[in-house]
């Protein structure tokens, strides 16, 4: 059994995509995942599963689908990749709130990036970084008023979900727990 770490994109986001918790956890067991557990109401959960991640991927999003009537973007990591990518983050420190600290995990690396186009769209105090596997980004002034933030997709070019560092932090700790 291999052990994972789920992120569903825009999942009870503004009153749409509604998708309870209980729910979303049933799902994964009845497709075979053990030990699963969720952490707040966006979509987080890690679980273990025999099951090829991208198989699982693909039925969870189809599930998903069938019952609710929307079919969200499923990123599904290796535990091991989910922790590599949060203790690369380059932001991450005493000094700066965590809540203003977020990373974009990839579903693949972004091949085809403007870099002069990202940094235009960054205000005063924003720094960003970019790896092959995820876009980390400091946003002093909230995420809310970020225009790099609201469109980050779009510069990248590739399908991406993303956290604060508290909420990757709390996935980590569901992650410790599993071991």
């Amino acid at each position: 059994m291999k052990t994972f770490v789920a992120l569903l994109r825009g999942i009870n986001v503004g009153g749409k995509n509604i998708l309870p918790m209980k729910e979303f956890r049933a799902m994964l067991t009845s497709l075979g995942c053990e030990d699963v557990a969720t952490y707040i109401q966006s979509g987080n959960a890690v679980f273990r599963s025999a099951s090829d991640a991208a198989e699982l991927s693909e039925a969870l999003s189809a599930r998903i689908h069938s019952k609710f009537g929307f079919r969200p973007v499923v990123m599904l990591l290796p535990a091991t990749n989910f922790a590599a990518i949060a203790a690369a983050n380059p932001f991450d420190s005493d000094e700066v709130n965590k809540k203003f600290l977020h990373i974009w995990f990839l579903r693949e690396p972004a091949r085809k990036v403007n870099r002069s186009r990202l940094e235009e769209a960054a205000v005063v105090g924003e720094e960003f970084v970019l790896t092959k596997s995820a876009f980390y980004l400091c946003a002093p002034d909230g995420i809310g008023r970020s225009k790099l933030a609201a469109d980050v997709k779009k510069y990248l070019g590739v399908q991406a979900t993303a956290r604060n560092c508290r909420t990757v932090g709390k996935i980590g700790e569901l992650l410790d727990a599993l071991v």
